[in-house]
This record gives C-alpha cells, structure tokens and sequence, in this order.
C-alpha cells in the first residue's frame, strides 16, 4: 500500500513529517520498519553496533514500532521499496504536470488510492492491494492519542529591527520584542514566533530565499511606535532647553489640551527665538497664571518690541537629530566682566 508525498527540502523535519503523514494515511503503524543507513536514520554503524539518529528513536518510542536498517549495500533486504519507487517512476511521475507542490502533494494522494491502490496484489493476484492492506490492517499497531510533534526548533536572536531570520527569510515580529532571543517553531506550512511561552507572530512558511514576510500589524504598530518616539525625543528636547515648560505641560493636560500640537508650536519657537528666550517667556507666563499657548506668543512679541529686534526668521536647516538635537542655552557674562576687574586691578598694583 503505497504513500507518496513530495517535500521542498531534506531535512530531518521533513523526513519525520513523511513518517507522521504516511501512518495518518495508513490509519496505524507497522511493527517493523526497515531503512536505509541514512544519516537520518543511522549515525553511525559499526557491524551491528549501531548508532541511531536519537530524533528517529523518539519518533520510534512513540509510534511504539521497531527501526531496522538494513545491511550496508543490499538492496535485495528491502526490494519492494526498491520496486515501489521504480513503480511511481513510471506510472505517476513521468510527463506528470502540477501548479505547486499542493497540487503535486494532491495529485500524489489520489494516484496512491486510486491507481496504486487498485493494481494488483503481487503476492496474491486475485486480490487488490486495497483488498489485501484491508485484510493485514488490523495487524498494524494503533496509533497514539497525539500525533509526534515534527516542527523545527530554532533559537534565534532579534535584532534592533522588528524581524527574524529564518531559513534565509526574514519575519516580522512586533516592535516590542527586539534585542532578545526568540523561539521558531517551524512546520511545513506555519512559522511560529514565541518568546518564552507567549506566541508573538505566526506566518505562513516561505520557501524562497532572502524574502521579508510582514504582518500588517506589525508594520502599523511599528509606525506608531516611531510617531510615539519621535515625540517623546522632541518633547525631551524642549524640556531640557525650557524646563519651565514641564509645568506648562501639566497644567495643558488638565486642561485636556492637544499636547502633541503644544510641543510642536514650542519646538518651533525654540528654533526661532532660541532657548534662553523661550525660557524667559514661559516661566513669565506660568508666574502670570496664564498657562496657554497664545500667553507665551504675546510674551515673546513684547519682549522682542522691547529690545527693538526684528521679527525672527526661520532657520532652514536639514532636518536631522544630530544637528536639531544638540540645546546651548546662554549663561551671564557677569563672571568674565569679574575676571576684567581682577586684570585691572592686578594692572595698577603693577603700575604703583
């Protein structure tokens, strides 16, 4: 009773995948199964001292059936395996044409309980091999309550952008999750991010190589995560070159004003009137007891008219955080003009 199934790579995943499908297929496990010496299978093999794959002892505990590889070159040990391939050679694959390897795989599953199926039985010709598997069916042990986990387990560490690699692909994972070390697990068609228990991410399982596989989510968290960022820099900005303006903020939050819209006007007068400015004018206003943002553009027109300054014009400047980020807030001179009087003094001591 033939099963035949397709797979994109060789992996022991794959391999375990084809054991798990075949005995689904089956509906039970053969006491027996023979194999070649296949590193899959076999490590290593010293007459019959025989070193096997610890993954294919697992998979053979709990489907409860006995591994048995057969002599090294002799393929006379296991000829129906032999005669099988040889069968699906000619009377399934040859000239066959398919979309992708569902429709292979599909295809692959009709041909073993159509035409596989219905051939007839080589030890017993007046019998199907449908006939003659039902018959030797009950012979088969039953199979267990779970099904053998055959997915890829990987460790891999995230970067300082949203994304895994895996496989030569790269998933996307939620913004909160880089710097660490995350957790795929990988099955034929699913690739699962986990960070300790918790699922992060789930995609569907790219074949290809050097592809980016995106959760819209994801991509739309990660932007308004860089909005919030950007924010919280320009905020930080100005707090720092006005720290007046931390109670202006708290008194606008009660007020249930927009604070985004606030800190955007101020950053723009910092750039227009400087920071020692910008600082005179909100702590007049907070002192006043008129927190608002028209307050501050009122004080900052009258003490411009009162020095006699002209209108302030807007720098044009490349919008980069190395050259807006850095604030220089001007200190009194009154300690060079001390350094002065000392000179002098010391000048006409000298002079006597």
């Amino acid at each position: 009773m033939v099963f035949l199934r397709f797979y994109l790579n060789a992996t022991m995943s794959s391999f375990l995948h084809g054991h798990v499908s075949a005995f689904d297929f089956w509906n039970g496990v053969p006491r027996v199964l023979l194999y070649d010496n296949l590193k899959s299978a076999v490590l290593e093999r010293k007459g019959d001292a025989i070193h096997f794959n610890p993954m294919l002892l697992e998979l053979s505990a709990h489907y409860r059936y006995e591994p048995r590889p057969v002599a090294v070159a002799r393929g006379n040990e296991k000829g129906r395996v032999e005669r099988a391939i040889r069968y699906i050679r000619s009377s399934f694959f040859a000239a066959r044409e398919y979309r992708d390897l569902d429709d292979l795989n599909q295809q692959a599953l009709d041909w073993c309980l159509g035409t596989a199926a219905e051939r007839r039985c080589p030890e017993d010709e007046t019998l199907s091999v449908a006939e003659a598997f039902a018959a030797e069916k009950p012979s088969l042990i039953e199979l267990p309550e779970n099904p053998f986990v055959t997915d890829e387990r990987l460790e891999v560490s995230a970067a300082k952008t949203p994304y895994v690699r895996f496989d030569l692909n790269d998933y996307s994972i939620p913004a909160t999750h880089t710097r660490r070390v995350l957790t795929v697990m990988a099955s034929i068609t699913t690739v699962r991010i986990f960070d300790g228990q918790e699922l992060l991410a789930q995609h569907a399982r790219c074949w290809d190589r050097r592809q980016a596989i995106e959760d819209p989510a994801h991509i739309a968290a990660l932007a308004e995560w860089k909005q919030k960022a950007h924010a919280h820099r320009g905020l930080d900005r100005l707090h720092h070159a006005a720290p007046s303006s931390r109670k202006l903020f708290k008194v606008l939050a009660e007020q249930g004003k927009n604070l985004g819209g606030a800190t955007i006007t101020l950053l723009k007068q910092l750039e227009l009137v400087g920071a020692a400015e910008l600082e005179a004018a909100l702590a007049e206003v907070v002192q006043q007891g008129a927190p608002h943002l028209a307050a501050v553009h009122h004080v900052l027109e009258r003490r411009r008219y009162e020095r006699g300054a002209p209108p302030p014009v807007g720098r044009h400047m490349p919008n980069d955080d190395r050259v807006h980020g850095p604030i220089v807030t001007p200190h009194s001179l009154s300690d060079y003009d001390e350094i002065g009087k000392n000179h002098d003094n010391i000048d006409e001591q000298q002079s006597e």
